[in-house]
């Protein structure tokens, strides 16, 4: 229950930023929102009884693709990364740096279910590359706005 009550609160997370986002943003994060509900179902029902049957709980490869390219192309635009920088920066920014951290803790409990039982190793691989997207949406969202990167 706490890996999909976590996704649950990555998905409200991720839901908060793309209210402050504009197009195409906001509907790269309905797709990724629609994904999790998918990830959540699956981790409810971890006998697949209901959720393999059903075509939209499927998060796999091309999923994850989805996200690796929508990260090479914002990364493009970004300066080279040389220290950390500390979450913050314009509204939306900071909303995505909030959800990188939830999306961060719904990967851990997951992974900490899949010590414990069967979880599908798709779905450890959408949440970490998930989280990489969320940061680099932070950064791409604070440099378009012209904000620049608190270094710690």
């Amino acid at each position: 229950m706490s890996a999909y009550g976590d996704v649950d609160e990555a998905n409200a997370a991720i839901g908060a930023a793309a209210a402050l986002a504009a197009p195409p943003l906001a509907q790269l994060l309905a797709a990724i929102q629609k994904d999790l509900f998918a990830i959540g179902a699956r981790l409810a029902d971890p006998k697949h009884a209901v959720a393999s049957r059903r075509a939209k709980a499927a998060v796999g490869a091309a999923s994850v693709r989805r996200l690796e390219r929508a990260i090479d192309a914002r990364e493009r635009e970004l300066p080279p990364l040389r220290a950390f920088v500390l979450p913050g920066g314009t509204p939306l920014g900071a909303a995505l740096h909030l959800a990188r951290t939830v999306t961060r803790r719904a990967e851990r409990a997951a992974v900490s279910l899949a010590h414990r039982a069967d979880v599908e190793a798709g779905i450890l691989v959408y949440l970490n590359r998930l989280s990489d997207l969320l940061f680099v949406l932070a950064r791409h969202a604070n440099h378009r706005a012209g904000v620049p990167e608190e270094r710690w």
